[in-house]
This record gives C-alpha cells, structure tokens and sequence, in this order.
C-alpha cells in the first residue's frame, strides 16, 4: 500500500527521512499496484479529480453540437513529441466525431511570445474552442483572457494561466496523475536499486504546475519510504534544448558525485540526455527513471538499457476528454474544474500493454525489434 507519509507533502515527508535511517517503508510493487486505482493529484487551485468516465455527452448532446458546426484549435506548448502527438490525436479524433473543424495545431517551442503570438493569429479566424496548455501560466494569461472575452469556450491541458478560475474564464483542465506518476518513478528507482544508494535528480526549472509536482513527488516518496537512498545532487533544466541541457546536467551530476547510483529525469526528453550522459561517461550501470512513454526511452527499456521503468500519461485519452470537455462548453454544460487520469507505471515486462494504453495503438516496429519481437 501507497505509504500514509508519502502522501503528506515533500515538507513533512524530508523531515521524517532526515529523522530515520533503516529498511526501506514501502514495498514498491505493492505501491505501484495501487497507485493504478486512485488519483493523488489535486488541480491547480487545489480541486479533487473527476474522473475522465464522469465526463460524458448524450447522443442528443452531440446532435446539437454537431449542428453548430464548431470550429476549434489547439494551441500546443511544443510539439513533435509523442506526448503531443498523442493528445493531438486523441483531440482531432474526438472533434471528428463531433463534427467540430480543426482550424489549426499550432506549436511554441515553448516560448511564450511565440505562443501568444500563435493565440492572436488564431484569434483572427473566430474560432469557438481553443485547446491549449500554457508555456508559461502568467505571460500568456493575457491572450487567453482576450480569447475568452471574444467568446471562445478555453479547455486547458495540465496547466492554467494565472488568475483564471474554472466554470468562469475557462471549462476545465485535464491532467494524468502527474503528481501519482511521481510518486511511481521514485518507487521503480527504489526497486531497481534495492531499496539503497545515492542518486540525483534533474528537474524542470520553470513555473510549471505539472513538472513541479513530479518533481515534489519524487523527492516526498523517496525521503519517507526509502530512508537508505539519498538524493545527493539536482540539477534544473529550462529548454527549450531539454535532451542537451538535461545531458549537461547530468554530466554535471555525474562528475560531481561519481558514486550515484541512478538518476531521475522529469520526463521523457531530458531522460534521453541523462541517457547521452551515462553513455559518454561509461556509466553502463545507472539507473534512470522518469515520466512520459516515449519511444526513445520505451526501447531502451526494451532493451535493458538505462531507463528501468516509468510512470506513463495517457495523452490520448486526455485529448479525447478535452474534446467533450469542449463540446460541454459549446452547450453550457457544466463541467467538472479538474479532469485526471490515473498514473501507469510501466517497467520493461508491461511495455507492450502500457504503449497500448498510452497512445490506444500498438507500440512501434522499433520498439517491438528492440522486445525481440
């Protein structure tokens, strides 16, 4: 069972590991079962989840919607990573279905002004839906707020820009367990590592809701679970080069602490740097966890590389929830503030199941070459 203490906040949680020194509390697998069952997350003003399975349109709701003839866009943080390709997918499946037109997928390389930007030239075609998740929650709350003064009905990807309040300036936010997938990732690293050893940690160096709580959970639930593992050295990333920062980083780390027994990435992109980094210093013994499965880091695990195991998103089935999430929008519906989808822990024998319930397709050729498949 998931440990009381880890569920109590990284404060506490640091002051009970500075107290204690002994077994491990928790017993990994046990926990990582049970984190697939229930949400530890709460929403960016502190709301409870609703489950995805609540949010739900009646045939005769989508007959109206359909009868709109909708326009919407998706306005992405970046792209061209499975993660956004999955909830672009699951987003233009679901509007398909609703006879809601894309008008455009736009990307920000994770620059606000260029995302403002994209907002403002959307803005141009009227459209009645943005899907968006903010680079940066306060210098892009200005164009969402001209976008949800012009009418457009805002559903927001993990992320809220600031001052905004659900039901009010926008329908809701869908997020996965982030701060659950956190928590699975510091159990997998414990597991790889026998409950022991020094490690660190290469964390998101930004106001960013999501990446923030993976980083507080994994620092929470090793402190009060794994008393004999220390985290020695972290190292924040700001990108918009997360893969080459990250590899820098870990360089860093791994120079500095030669002892480290594993490293913790914040997600998927930055993994592949620590992966370069391990690689370069001749470190074919680390361990990495992370969050995100994509299939740089799923074929390492395929191939009992670095990267032991993971706790997944499942981005598609977010996209398709933002989608009816937005049709609640067109017809005044009201909507649950906060929409989560629990965490997947994902290590190397669940791999080919856990890529199904990511991206609600089969894995890729390479990842299946790399299974032996």
């Amino acid at each position: 069972m998931i440990s009381r203490r880890t569920l109590l906040g990284s404060a506490a949680a640091l002051t009970l590991a500075l107290a204690y020194a002994g077994p491990a509390l928790a017993d990994p697998d046990q926990a990582l079962a049970d984190l697939q069952k229930t949400v530890l997350s709460k929403g960016p003003s502190g709301e409870a989840p609703a489950p995805a399975s609540s949010v739900v349109l009646t045939p005769d709701e989508l007959a109206k919607i359909k009868d709109m003839n909708a326009t919407a866009a998706i306005v992405m943080h970046y792209g061209g990573n499975d993660w956004s390709r999955a909830q672009i997918n699951g987003l233009q499946k679901q509007f398909a279905d609703m006879g809601i037109k894309v008008l455009a997928v736009t990307d920000a390389g994770f620059k606000p002004e260029k995302q403002v930007a994209d907002i403002e030239t959307i803005m141009a075609q009227k459209p009645n839906i943005i899907v968006s998740i903010p680079t940066d929650p306060t210098a892009t709350a200005a164009a969402y707020k001209a976008a949800a003064a012009a009418g457009t009905k805002l559903v927001f990807m993990d992320n809220v820009p600031t001052g905004f309040t659900a039901g009010k300036d926008y329908v809701s936010v869908v997020s996965a367990d982030n701060y659950g997938n956190g928590v699975a990732s510091a159990h997998l690293m414990a597991k790889a590592l026998g409950g022991k050893g020094d490690i660190g940690v290469v964390f998101h160096a930004a106001d960013f809701f999501v990446t923030k709580q993976r980083y507080d959970a994994f620092k929470a639930t090793i402190a009060s679970d794994y008393p004999d593992i220390k985290i020695v050295s972290e190292q924040g990333i700001g990108g918009p080069d997360f893969s080459g920062d990250a590899e820098k980083a870990a360089s860093a780390i791994l120079t500095s602490n030669p002892n480290v027994k594993g490293i913790w990435a914040v997600w998927d992109v930055p993994a592949e740097g620590v992966i370069s980094a391990a690689r370069n210093a001749g470190r074919d013994d680390l361990v990495i966890t992370t969050i995100d499965l994509g299939e740089n880091v799923a074929i390492s695990m395929a191939q009992n590389g670095f990267v032991k195991g993971l706790g997944a998103q499942r981005p598609y089935d977010a996209g398709v929830v933002e989608a009816k999430l937005a049709g609640y929008g067109l017809l005044g519906k009201e909507a649950p503030g906060f929409v989560a989808l629990p965490a997947l822990p994902v290590t190397r024998d669940t791999l080919l199941d856990g890529w199904k319930a990511v991206y609600s397709t089969d894995a890729t050729d390479n990842v299946k070459k790399s299974l032996g498949q």
